[in-house]
């Protein structure tokens, strides 16, 4: 709850800070002089609940739609071993993090990978790929396990939801700030929204759109290397460096959908540093290296 209260605050500040700097700059002004009737509190407004309404619906309806689009199947009752195993494991890493018991489920994929999602910190889901319990040892898996309640205990889903919702309300915001002053100011419409105005604010979404992809993958960058350092702490830091040595040579995630990839243990690699910008997660040496700087 702290760092939800923190995270709106921020958004609050950002918002009003944005708002005085237009109105320090003379925006509003020039806006108004120029016949557009920006309104740009309502706006912003207009914008947040748009931006974060999108996001939230999204989180809620996380555990449904990862289940769907990952076929995985929940263990409802173990059958067999590997299964009773896997239960067992994420219900002890769960209690030593102080959080309700996670869904457990497994889906079928030749890879190495596991995800975790859902709403709320006692009621999250962790999933592995069949491919994960059938190339991993149990120590290495274990640390993927510990990794995955790492991120449910430190609240990332929520955390990443309300980034999402923060970038998402500005790009909202100044893509139609753009739109308006276009269409009155260039194509000098005078009553409602013009071509002007639809063209700009399409084309300052896609533009604004990607910008805002690079600014959440970097804190989803930076939330992998909390979930490492969860899963040292968990299940002990050479068995999490020895789970990221087997993923170094297991082949980059197919089956993972875009949707689901900042959620896998085994993000896509990146190559030149523009393509870094858009890693949902940072290469694999450079979580094997920030481990191994950890104190043991």
């Amino acid at each position: 709850m702290t760092r939800i209260a923190l995270l709106l605050a921020t958004n609050i500040a950002v918002v009003l800070v944005l708002s005085i700097i237009l109105n320090l700059l003379g925006v509003e002004q020039f806006l108004r002089e120029h016949g557009i009737d920006a309104e740009l509190v309502t706006l912003l407004i207009f914008a947040a609940g748009i931006g974060f309404a999108g996001s939230f619906i999204s989180l809620a309806m996380s555990k449904y739609m990862a289940m769907k689009m990952m076929g995985a199947q929940p263990i409802e009752s173990p059958r067999g071993e590997q299964e009773q195993w896997l239960v067992e494991t994420v219900r002890r890493f769960a209690q030593r993090e102080g959080i309700g018991m996670p869904d457990v489920a497994i889906y079928d994929a030749p890879e190495i990978n596991a995800f975790a999602t859902g709403a709320r910190r006692n009621s999250a889901l962790v999933a592995v790929s069949s491919g994960l319990l059938q190339n991993m040892t149990r120590d290495e898996a274990e640390a993927v396990i510990a990794h995955e309640v790492a991120h449910v205990s430190n609240g990332d889903m929520v955390t990443l939801t309300l980034i999402q919702g923060v970038v998402n309300t500005f790009v909202i915001f100044l893509s139609h700030v753009a739109g308006r002053f276009v269409d009155r100011v260039v194509f000098k419409n005078e009553g409602g929204h013009g071509p002007g105005f639809w063209i700009t604010m399409i084309f300052a979404q896609m533009v604004l759109g990607v910008l805002a992809s690079m600014i959440t993958m970097y804190f989803s960058r930076k939330r992998e290397f909390r979930a490492d350092a969860g899963s040292a702490k968990l299940a002990g830091r050479d068995k999490m460096i020895a789970a990221l040595e087997k993923l170094k040579r297991s082949v980059e995630p197919q089956n993972m959908p875009d949707e689901m990839e900042a959620f896998g243990i085994n993000g896509r690699m990146g190559g030149s540093s523009i393509k870094r910008l858009f890693m949902s997660h940072p290469p694999l040496d450079e979580r094997i290296e920030a481990l191994k700087a950890r104190p043991v």
